[in-house]
Formats: structure tokens, sequence, C-alpha cells
């Protein structure tokens, strides 16, 4: 999924340029002055009415000193200051005609000035508070987009669109990853599933994506980019473990696509892909599935490669098992295959969109895993492109 920020226009009240966009929402209001003023005159002469209704006996009018705060949470400095400047004429006007004793209206004076002046302390405070959250968010939310690029990647041998969410709704990045990298020996592509959630699992991720994205380019065989792959995660679990923290394995599937009718296939422990063709989807059987990138270790097998077919107008998708492990309310796990069926014939945008929504719908929108799911296919030819056919 695509997200992105807006450019800021040139209208009044318009970010400056420059201006970070995440600390200028947090000094957004969320009322508007003219309907901030309307309500205030509103509740005043509600409250004027009310309060000669029940005379000198329940004085209603120095109840709004608490407008204020209540303003603090909502509004902005200067339109916390404005309601705070109005409670204290109102109170101050309704205390001139007033025969109480003098340090009766004297403590009311004060108390409404410092009332109104805490309000006006507290939202300074809470916008301050806010700023530096959003600059902390913004800055967390640039380097994740370091680590996985947004969707969709078009390269010379592939279309890649993609579905991404993460278990962790405030982050953008999880434990599953993909990429897509246009070489001189094609356009590589790798889905994973970091073993594990949270920070550390990022971390593998990003290790396993920086060692991609270099032998993606680098090494001439699939089985080398897979091993340098697994080289790096095994260097970030010896880093790691310096610090306590526990050993993590990936399972990933790399695909290498050239020019020609097939693709190139190294499986690293992970689900085997869909195909998508004439309206049918059905599972590539993969006869070579090697131990997950980080435990080469427990096996005395080399990593192979195989040969995937792709007839034309087909689509492979690959996905994590965020997708096929999610549940509905009784406990049963997502039918994949299945409900692909019904969209198979669709656009690969359609189908992740359909894809999207149903597995919302199936799981109550209770999600228990990251999920990640790519639809890769040829690109369209290049309009104006003639095939068979010669122009006299």
């Amino acid at each position: 999924m695509v997200m992105g920020l807006r450019r800021p226009s040139a209208s009044r009240g318009a970010p400056l340029p420059g201006a970070d966009p995440s600390e200028t929402a947090a000094g957004e209001a969320r009322i508007g002055t003219l309907q901030l003023a309307l309500s205030l005159l509103v509740l005043t002469a509600g409250v004027v009415l009310l309060d000669a209704f029940t005379g000198d006996g329940l004085p209603l009018i120095p109840l709004m000193i608490v407008l204020p705060a209540l303003a603090s949470v909502f509004c902005t400095v200067r339109q916390t200051t404005g309601v705070a400047v109005w409670v204290t004429l109102v109170v101050v006007g309704s205390q001139l005609a007033s025969t109480g004793a003098f340090w009766d209206v004297f403590l009311l004076l004060g108390f409404t000035a410092l009332a109104c002046g805490l309000g006006v302390a507290a939202c300074a405070a809470r916008i301050r508070h806010a700023t530096e959250v959003a600059r902390l968010r913004s800055a967390a939310v640039a380097l994740q987009r370091q680590i996985l690029r947004p969707l969709p990647v078009l390269t010379r041998q592939v279309s890649a669109y993609g579905l991404y969410e993460p278990i962790e709704e405030d982050r953008f990045v999880g434990g599953d990853i993909y990429e897509v990298v246009q070489s001189p020996h094609g356009t590589r592509v790798i889905i994973g599933d970091v073993q594990g959630k949270g920070l550390p699992a990022i971390g593998v991720g990003f290790a396993a994506l920086g060692a991609f994205r270099e032998a993606a380019v680098r090494e001439t065989d699939l089985t080398a980019v897979a091993g340098a792959v697994e080289d790096a995660v095994v260097r970030h679990n010896a880093f790691s473990a310096e610090t306590g923290e526990a050993d993590r394995f990936v399972t990933a599937l790399l695909l290498g696509f050239d020019d020609g009718d097939r693709v190139r296939c190294v499986n690293c422990g992970h689900l085997p892909p869909l195909l998508l063709h004439d309206g049918t989807a059905s599972t590539v059987t993969l006869h070579r599935t090697s131990v997950p990138l980080g435990m080469a270790d427990l096996s005395d097998e080399p990593r192979t490669a195989e040969w995937l077919g792709l007839p034309p107008g087909g689509a492979l998708m690959v996905y994590t098992d965020g997708v096929t492990e999610a549940r509905d309310a009784a406990g049963a796990f997502y039918p994949l295959d299945e409900r692909l069926q019904e969209w198979a014939a669709d656009e690969p945008g359609e189908v992740l969109r359909a894809l999207q929504a149903d597995l919302q719908q199936f799981s109550g929108g209770v999600r228990r895993d990251d999920i990640a799911v790519l639809v890769l296919s040829r690109p369209a030819p290049a309009r104006g492109s003639i095939t068979g056919s010669t122009l006299k």
C-alpha cells in the first residue's frame, strides 16, 4: 500500500515551506474558530439566562471558569486564550453589578484569572508534547520507509503489485519483508517472514533486505543471492546475541525473472506461490525446498534453484503465512485457494483489493500476524509496439 503526504497548498493557513507536516498537524485545532465562537456565545447566553432565573441563591456564571480547561483539550493556544479572555470578561461583568462582599468578589476574580491562565498553559503543554511525539513519529516513519519501498514496483521484466499490513497499526513496517530489484541478470524478487515480531524482527528483516539489494545486482546466480542473505542473517544473529537477544530465522522465497517464459526460484522454507492464469488459481509445486535463512548450518544440503513456468497473461502470487493463518471467530483458517478462484481473472490490483476486504471480513478485523502479498506478472507491452506484424 502506498502512503504519502499531500503537498501543502499556498492558501491561507497552509504550512510554511519546509515545515514538518506532522508538527503542523499537531498544533491544528479540532474545532473551527467560527464554530467555537458561536458555541461560546450560545453557551454564555444560556448560562446567563439560567443565572438570572435561579437568582443569588445559586450563581451559575462562576461555573464558566471550567471552559478554558475544556478548550485546552481541543483548541489551539490562540483559541484557548480567546476563550479565557471571554470568560474573564463575562465573570468580571457579572460581578460589577454584584452586591456581594468585596473579598468574595476579589477571590472569585482571582480564581477566575488563575483557572484561565492554567487552561492556556495546559493547552500550550499539550501542543508542545504532541509536536514532539509527531516529530519522533515522522522520523520513525521516514526510517521505516527506507526499509520497504512503496508498491507497485515496475521493472523491465516484472509488474509487482502488493498488499502489506503490519500487525502493529502504529508502524509501517513489521516482520514481513519484500523487495524487487532490477539487475543486469534480470529482476530479482524476495518475500520473507522473519521469526517473531517487534523491533528485533524488523532489525533482522532490514539486514536481510540490505544484503539482498546488494547481492541481487552483484551475483549472477540466484542461489548465490540466497547465500549472501543467509550470511547477513547469521551475522545479525551473532551481533544480537551480544545483547542477549535470541537467534531468528527468515523463511523466504527468492525469484528471478528474465525475458523468457520461466522463473527461477529458490525456496528457503517459505510457502509455495500460486499461479493465476486463465481465470483459475493453482498452487505451484516446488520440488526443492531448503531450510530458512539463518539455519543453513543445520542442513548438509546446499540451496538449489528450480524453474517455474509463467505462461503469457499469467501471474504469480507470493505471500506470507499471515494470510493463510488468519482465522475467523470459530478458529477456522482462511481458505486462500478457495477464495482466489472468485477473483483469479481480475487485474492484480483488483485481486489485492478483494483479498484485503475479504480477509478483513473473515477475521473480523482481528489480525494475528503481519500480512504481505505480491502479485507478479509480466509488464504489458508498450503502447504502439507491434507483435507478429510489420508496418508497410
